[in-house]
């Protein structure tokens, strides 16, 4: 028809430069306009059967259709593009170009090695894809980390980084503890009460009928029925063999904790390091790169929303706390430091009352708790024996929320603030958690008198402590189950009621309701039970086993709690400040827990009565007396690792090493300034050039 003639170019012009229609345009079109744009590398990040830009306006008998583009798509996932058009990062660029060229060699060499060595790595990047596909909750972190923040998805990660390490340590006690245990002989019963030891007796079982409440008691306190099961350490015989597998499930634990989370501390400090850096806390780094062009649900593009507005967030809010400390006079820096030192000796005067009141609750259930009165009493006795757990966990509820308002006074940024309500907390759950077993220390080996009438026959208070290690194994299963019975009662007695009886509330008390998901709190809890099982593991191996099924209750009931119950955090803070402190504060729990372990394994004598090293004079005595058993050339390599040959060559080996990294970092370092000094010298230069331009322009306007 006429009027659906398309117009001619001549006419364009003639009615001021209105477009021609897409028929009769002269050069590209609009979609292949858009296509060679940056972000249409994008769509690889897509996959096939997505449309790219502009491709809507096409006609059915356009440049590209539907279906072409499908087989296009197919063909491109078939054939690898070359790293230059990726649209990746250049480490990333780099490891997929030497992926490339090692698979070509390997391909041109056609040697049955290449083959192998070819086909091993494409299983391993095919066995890591797997692995990354099966990753648990891996969408309910991403829906936690877009609704409320990145610092409350790092406790679900450190949850979750937790609840693996559990479970490799329960594996570990489950195959060289309890499996050997059965696989060697039935172990024997309780033993028999003796009057002729000089160590006295030690009888763990029941006599008698027992009530269902004094079972449902013993549960809760590790006695009873409980005491001699595998649960406990008097459980195990004193078998050779059982006994070097008992001690090196200890040492395994904490070597494969060691690494890993060396491994997790190092990957969060890079992040660490960049961020406080500057190089990616730029504003123009959030507006401009921190979008995902491969999103496509609707959901998921909010939930990334969501997360540069966090991000944006958290940057305005130390920008502008660091901005007032720069611009405060040197009277104002001398109060707001005089407040920080008046606040600090506040903290240290609370943590010393916590520590004491600690000490004293263990030294009155230890003398208390087998007084004619309390025995009689039933829950009287239950609540004697868990004094220190109550106090301690006490302690914990009242001063974390004291050091959180006590932080913001001092005048530091949100992520500074985060730090030092962690190390203050850590170190009141921790040093807690150490005047514990030093009180009990105390107790066992009559206050380090070796002389004293109750150590001199056995080398610890047999008439208290018959068999101290399941003694101190009970004290960490309380403290373990304390702390999940407290966070449950938190849940279904506080937090919940209070949400319900606020949303029938109008007004202010509505939104009293909501509260926002405490991170650090949360994040010290995890690592203290942790720390718990760490120490704990050796006097009750199947604690981790506990602990595993601990976790992913609390796994699933935190996040119960977060959906329903809390709001997003008015104030966050950077994720890059909790991929690297919160394993840095897991690794000072691990230090923390190898002091009282190696102390009890090198120093304290076990005990004569229970245990698989009953009869020697130390725990570790029984690793040199297993190598006199071993091959004499066993012997000599194994005795040659612990001499100086071989330690003086190694630790000089060593600082060789950590010296020749260092300068090489320092180098890097340098370079790395230089290259940034350039790269603002051409930015200066552009700003320059820029600036003549328009000059240049103005001028030549005017003339």
């Amino acid at each position: 028809m006429e009027e659906n003639r398309a117009w001619e170019p001549e006419t364009c012009g003639s009615f001021g430069g209105w477009p021609a229609p897409r028929e009769a345009r002269a050069g590209p079109s609009l979609s292949s306009v858009l296509n060679e744009l940056p972000s249409a590398a994008t769509l690889r990040y897509r996959g096939p059967g997505v449309l790219p830009w502009g491709a809507l306006e096409e006609e059915e008998g356009g440049e590209r259709s539907i279906p072409a583009f499908s087989e296009a798509s197919r063909k491109e996932l078939q054939e690898p593009p070359s790293p230059r058009e990726l649209p990746w990062p250049m480490q990333a660029r780099r490891a997929h170009r030497q992926s490339q060229s090692r698979d070509q060699m390997a391909q041109g060499s056609k040697s049955r090695v290449g083959n192998w060595a070819l086909l091993l790595r494409r299983s391993k990047e095919k066995m890591r894809e797997g692995l990354r596909t099966v990753e648990p909750w891996a969408w309910t972190l991403k829906r936690i980390g877009g609704q409320y923040g990145a610092g409350t998805e790092s406790y679900f990660l450190l949850l979750r980084f937790l609840l693996f390490l559990n479970v490799l340590a329960s594996v570990l006690k489950v195959c060289l503890t309890l499996l050997p245990t059965w696989l060697e002989g039935a172990p024997p019963g309780p033993p028999v009460p003796d009057t002729s030891s000089q160590c006295g007796s030690y009888n763990p079982s029941s006599q008698g009928l027992i009530a269902y409440s004094s079972q449902l008691l013993n549960l809760l306190s590790g006695e009873g029925f409980l005491e001699w099961s595998p649960l406990f350490y008097g459980f195990y015989p004193p078998r050779p063999r059982l006994a070097v597998a008992y001690l090196c499930s200890t040492f395994a634990i904490g070597l494969f904790s060691l690494l890993l989370i060396l491994r997790r501390s190092v990957s969060g400090l890079k992040q660490t390091l960049l961020a406080e850096s500057g190089v990616l806390t730029s504003y123009s780094h959030r507006v401009f790169s921190a979008w995902d062009f491969g999103l496509c649900r609707d959901v998921h593009v909010q939930l990334r929303q969501r997360l540069i507005l966090y991000e944006l967030q958290v940057e305005l809010e130390e920008a502008e706390v660091r901005r007032q400390a720069a611009e405060r006079t040197l009277g104002q820096q001398a109060r707001v430091w005089s407040v920080r030192v008046l606040l600090n000796l506040l903290v240290v005067m609370l943590l010393g009352a916590a520590f004491y009141g600690v000490y004293w609750a263990t030294g009155f259930t230890t003398k208390q708790k087998d007084g004619p009165l309390i025995q009689r009493m039933p829950l009287l006795n239950l609540g004697v024996k868990y004094l220190p757990s109550i106090f301690i966990s006490g302690v914990n509820l009242v001063l974390p929320p004291m050091f959180q308002v006590i932080a913001p006074l001092e005048g530091y940024t949100r992520s500074c603030q985060i730090i030092l309500i962690l190390l203050r907390t850590v170190f009141l759950r921790l040093a807690s958690l150490l005047v514990l077993l030093f009180s009990l220390w105390s107790q066992i080996n009559c206050e380090g008198n070796a002389e004293a009438e109750a150590c001199k026959t056995c080398g610890y208070d047999y008439k208290i402590l018959p068999c101290w290690e399941t003694r101190l194994g009970q004290e960490m299963y309380k403290l373990l189950i304390f702390d999940l019975l407290t966070g449950l009662a938190e849940v279904l007695l506080i937090q919940f009621p209070r949400k319900l009886f606020c949303g029938l509330c109008p007004g202010a008390l509505r939104r009293m309701g909501t509260q926002e998901f405490q991170v650090p709190n949360e994040v010290l809890g995890l690592i203290y039970a942790q720390t718990v099982v760490w120490v704990g593991s050796f006097f009750c191996p199947l604690l981790p086993l506990l602990n595993t099924a601990r976790f992913l209750l609390l796994f699933y009931l935190k996040k119960f709690v977060l959906f329903s119950t809390c709001s997003p955090a008015s104030r966050t803070f950077r994720a890059s400040t909790a991929n690297f402190f919160f394993p840095l504060v897991l690794l000072l729990g691990l230090a923390i827990s190898a002091v009282p372990v190696l102390y009890s394994i090198f120093l304290i004598p076990p005990s004569k009565l229970c245990g698989p090293f009953r009869g020697q004079l130390s725990i570790w005595a029984q690793i040199p007396e297993s190598i006199y058993r071993l091959p004499q050339i066993t012997q000599k390599f194994l005795f040659f690792l612990g001499t100086q040959a071989f330690a003086v060559p190694l630790l000089l080996l060593s600082s060789i090493l950590m010296m020749y990294t260092l300068a090489l970092a320092n180098s890097y370092g340098r370079l790395i300034s230089e290259l940034k000094k350039q790269i603002e010298t051409e930015a200066q230069n552009k700003v320059f050039l820029a600036q003549r331009a328009v000059a240049l322009s103005s001028t030549n306007g005017a003339l």
